[in-house]
């Protein structure tokens, strides 16, 4: 088991981050569909349990054609397949990945707290001190930072280094962006403290695949917070209603894009 705390600070107030990061979600998600596979919605509804409520939404990613063809030839039903379930109690965020074929021997665990602060504070999880202090590798994502960016993943229009909002007036993100947004208290800022357990049970590619899941989280993380701040004016002014209209239109097109290229697929066999 591998466990990462990825630190994410943004020029954005914790309260308009639940309607961007909702937002985002949602947008990567019709990005991502298409050709029969895609996200699917099974669930997005209120919750509570034990004290905690808020919204829970359970996905599957059909990730086939994320894969070479020899691997999809000989692989197993389900194994490419993962399912997401997540606990949105906002400001804190549970979810949890599994693979059916895998079963107790794959996870990926991400908790987020987002806090008012400039990523300055440690153990918000409340872990064990001896987890913490032996386990926890704390990583800072810098989203202006270019150099974190592969070039062939670089997008003009998603870098906060030279975006600057016509809602906001925020941005464009300077070498010393997170000095100057600490010191002007009229700034509204943010961190998102994302704790990341990967557990990865294969003999030979324990180690191996939990670091690349690792690496893939960091990647993650980066791009949706980049393309997140450079998307501010689409989002800004939208309410938690707007929101939850849009999470169902997206559900809806989902289904149909998804729907749509199977029916195609079907007839050209």
């Amino acid at each position: 088991m591998l466990i990462k705390e990825f630190r994410v600070v943004l020029p954005i107030s914790v309260e308009e981050y639940q309607v961007g990061q909702l937002y985002a979600v949602a947008e990567a998600s019709k990005n991502e569909t298409g050709g029969g596979e895609g996200v699917e919605v099974l669930a997005n509804e209120p919750y509570e349990e034990d004290g905690e409520k808020g919204q829970y939404t359970h996905k599957i990613y059909h990730l086939k054609s994320k894969v070479p063809s020899v691997i999809r030839a000989v692989a197993p039903k389900n194994s490419l397949e993962l399912h997401e379930k997540a606990w949105n109690a906002y400001p804190y965020c549970r979810t949890i990945l599994t693979n059916e074929y895998m079963k107790d021997d794959f996870m990926i665990k991400i908790e987020t707290w987002h806090k008012p602060d400039m990523g300055d504070q440690e153990n918000v999880h409340g872990l064990d001190k001896e987890t913490w202090d032996k386990e926890v590798n704390v990583v800072h994502i810098d989203i202006a930072d270019r150099s974190c960016i592969a070039s062939k993943d670089y997008k003009k229009e998603q870098d906060p280094a030279i975006f600057k909002s016509e809602k906001t007036g925020r941005g464009p993100l300077g070498p010393d962006w997170k000095k100057e947004l600490a010191n002007n208290p009229n700034c509204p800022h943010m961190c998102a403290y994302k704790l990341v357990t990967v557990k990865f049970k294969w003999f030979g590619l324990q180690k191996n695949i939990e670091n690349l899941i690792q690496k893939v989280e960091h990647r993650l993380f980066t791009h949706f917070h980049r393309q997140l701040f450079c998307t501010i004016d689409n989002w800004v002014n939208l309410t938690m209603d707007d929101i939850r209209r849009m999470e169902e239109e997206t559900k809806s097109e989902l289904d149909e894009m998804r729907k749509s290229k199977d029916v195609q697929g079907m007839s050209a066999e």
